[in-house]
């Protein structure tokens, strides 16, 4: 078998033979759709009914959310690293665990420290169940054609609030909201913890060796320059996405336009992510890394540009939400492949783990950074025109983004020269 492409000249690579158990593509799908659903994407649709039913402040559950993100954030380090010698079968099915754990917890909880605890111990279970196990258990079972695996099961998980906001909002319509929530922990049991436990149950393959032009070990890549620069560009860049997704309505609320044209704005953009995420096999062939990298941050930040600039016609409005949509499905995956993009899969479970570390927890901040910057900006336009200048930011810093060749392919200094010829 082929590789797609070698690093820095497109989708990332790895050895050939290896078993793939199809069983676990399925499942992976159906585990990304119900996790994403249920621990993530059920919490904006229930807030405003437990905000009004406890009367706990709203800045308080949403901060223990934003919590649960930043743990994710944290834990995902060391998950990644178990991930790359063990599997993933093990951490997932106990990640599936302690999700149901959490929603249980924060279905019953009495107080707010409770709460917060059921969300905190969310973040453990969103760190071993969300994308980056996932990314690492098929970079390693289906690489070098994982770009095609990891597409499609981003596909999936972006069906998930699609699938489960208007289920939770029907349950909720029928049941109080700790009802609800005791229901989806039901469900969140019966669909991820036997589909981890039992698809997953392939022999884990050994981690192929690091690509030709890497010499480094892990540690050493995780402490190089092009590894921070590339951390410090998809930060900055998931910064600047995540605060325009959730600023979006109130931009077009505050330009004139009604609720519901905002949410189809909104909803609209999330059908161009799917969209987006349908292209990336493609431009990967066609790209390297680093100008992928560039470019695709780059078309970040003019989309942004744009929607700060453009008040209307309201059919050019949608047309650059859906366009931003589709460059933030692009986006996913490429933070997915960017490791291996540049540094095989050898290490890839724990270096992706350092990587979406800060970017985690970029995308729990920013919604809050950006409500908080608003309005000494001077509006949510003038917020827009600062978000495109950070993404273009993190465009500039890609750059600096690829490996340096071996050092035994440079020039050999006087020392190691004579060296040579002494012993050749």
């Amino acid at each position: 078998m082929t590789t797609l492409n070698t690093p820095e000249h497109g989708a990332a690579t790895g050895t050939g033979d290896r078993s793939r158990p199809r069983a676990a593509l399925l499942a992976l799908c159906a585990t990304q759709i119900t996790s994403w659903g249920i621990v993530y994407y059920a919490f904006p649709v229930l807030n405003p009914q437990i905000t009004s039913d406890t009367g706990w402040p709203a800045g308080a559950t949403t901060a223990a959310f934003s919590a649960a993100l930043l743990v994710s954030a944290l834990a995902g380090i060391r998950v990644g690293r178990i991930i790359d010698h063990r599997g993933p079968r093990t951490v997932m099915t106990a990640g599936s665990v302690l999700g149901v754990l959490s929603v249980l917890t924060v279905a019953v909880a009495p107080n707010l420290p409770v709460f917060v605890a059921g969300w905190l111990l969310a973040g453990m279970s969103m760190a071993a169940t969300f994308y980056q196990p996932a990314f690492a258990a098929l970079t390693r079972w289906w690489a070098p054609d994982h770009v095609r695996a990891l597409t499609i099961v981003t596909l999936a998980g972006g069906l998930a609030s699609t699938v489960f906001a208007p289920v939770t909002a029907a349950l909720a319509n029928h049941l109080s909201w700790r009802a609800t929530y005791a229901v989806l922990a039901l469900v969140l049991a019966v669909v991820t913890i036997p589909a981890h436990a039992l698809a997953l149950n392939a022999p884990w393959p050994k981690a192929p060796p690091a690509p030709a032009h890497i010499t480094a070990g892990a540690d050493t890549v995780a402490r190089s320059r092009p590894f921070w620069m590339l951390a410090a560009a998809l930060t900055l860049s998931a910064f600047a996405v995540s605060a325009v997704v959730v600023a979006l309505v109130p931009l077009l609320l505050e330009r004139g336009y009604s609720t519901t044209e905002a949410a189809w704005a909104l909803g609209l953009g999330g059908a161009g992510q799917t969209l987006g995420r349908t292209l990336y096999a493609t431009i990967a062939r066609h790209t390297g890394a680093t100008a992928r990298t560039t470019a695709l941050i780059a078309l970040g930040a003019l989309t942004t540009a744009a929607l700060a600039l453009v008040p209307g016609p309201y059919a050019l409005v949608l047309a650059l939400s859906v366009a931003a949509g589709m460059v933030r499905g692009n986006l996913t995956l490429l933070q997915a492949t960017a490791v291996t993009d540049r540094w095989g899969t050898t290490h890839y479970g724990r270096l992706s783990g350092i990587l979406a570390a800060p970017t985690t927890a970029a995308s729990a901040l920013a919604p809050f950074a950006g409500a908080a910057l608003a309005a000494p900006l001077g509006g949510y336009p003038h917020l827009f025109g600062g978000l495109a200048l950070i993404a273009g930011l993190a465009a500039l810093v890609t750059f600096g983004t690829k490996p340096r060749p071996p050092a035994e392919n440079a020039r050999p200094r006087p020392a190691a020269r004579g060296w040579w010829l002494r012993n050749h």
